[in-house]
């Protein structure tokens, strides 16, 4: 799964990654947590956007807002109702520096590891959003699907989110294609932090150092 990520870095950063004509202002921050605002990238009239969602998913049909995944997983993305709509006409990228996963020890306690790429600052992981309106309330969200481990997110926990190529972007948004929804196939790098991330109130740069 994915349940905390990181995203620091400045939105000129993110626009000259993402080729965007419109961005919006957004927070740095290194522990991002389900429920909060975080920025996405999705076409509107054919050109990349970005936007603040809330991170939990909300269909467009539903009678409330109770029900909330933060994630989708790969494998049922187009067939389960819940994401089924979104994944036809409403796909996104979610820009991040990395993800935070918890590795269960032999004491039987999580260890938080930090997981990056080597060789870019930013990545993105595939992606739902939905518009849900409803008396006058308006709730824009999204989902981060996920899919199995790879070679070396198999060592802390079994699944991991979807990450796409630059090369992907524009596949992902404009045809949704299933056969992108992989492992991560590149090299990345995974280390133990701070049991400090456990706390949402935690959110400074130290989270993503090191510990011995």
């Amino acid at each position: 799964m994915c349940g905390r990520y990181s995203l620091s870095s400045s939105s000129n950063s993110l626009e000259e990654h993402f080729n965007l004509v419109h961005s919006v202002a957004y927070r740095p921050r290194y522990n991002i947590t389900p429920g909060t605002l975080v920025p996405v990238i999705k076409l509107v009239d054919g050109k990349r956007v970005m936007a603040n969602h809330y991170w939990g998913l909300v269909p467009h049909w539903a009678s409330d807002t109770k029900l909330q995944p933060i994630n989708a997983r790969s494998d049922a993305v187009d067939q389960k109702p819940f994401f089924r709509s979104a994944f036809r006409k409403s796909r996104c990228l979610v820009p991040a520096n990395g993800f935070y996963e918890w590795q269960r020890t032999e004491e039987k306690r999580k260890q938080p590891y930090y997981s990056r790429l080597p060789d870019s600052e930013i990545l993105a992981f595939a992606g739902l959003h939905e518009h849900w309106e409803k008396d006058g309330r308006v709730i824009d969200s999204c989902a981060i699907i996920t899919t199995d481990a790879n070679k070396t997110m198999a060592k802390i926990h079994s699944r991991m989110p979807v990450i796409l190529k630059p090369a992907d972007y524009d596949n992902w948004l404009e045809t949704g294609s299933k056969a992108l929804l992989q492992p991560y196939a590149g090299e990345m790098l995974a280390y133990e932090v701070s049991t400090a991330v456990n706390n949402p109130k935690n959110d400074d740069r130290s989270l993503l150092e090191p510990v011995s």
